[in-house]
């Protein structure tokens, strides 16, 4: 179990994109410290932190992409509307 805290949204100056990036860079890279082949994630920051939805999609899916090399990725969410998000950003 790697767990991640993502940032409360509008608390951070402007710099909520780039901490919540960290959040997905940061546990991808203890995944292959540990040697781990496989990582599922929620959608960090996304409930009662206040992310917005789709913003906060596009963000792990471009940060997943970029980052997870070799690492089988899973997106585990929590409804209908977070995984329409989720694909949209996968899609788009």
């Amino acid at each position: 179990m790697i767990h991640a805290v993502g940032p409360v949204y509008g608390e951070h100056g402007g710099k909520e994109a780039e901490l919540l990036a960290k959040a997905y860079r940061s546990s991808l890279d203890l995944a292959r410290e540990c040697q781990v082949k496989t990582i599922a994630f929620p959608a960090i920051s996304t409930g009662v932190f206040g992310y917005p939805l789709e913003g906060a999609a596009r963000i792990a899916v471009e940060t997943v992409r970029a980052e997870a090399g070799d690492l089988e990725v899973t997106f585990v969410l929590f409804d209908q509307t977070t995984f329409a998000a989720f694909e949209s950003a996968l899609n788009g």
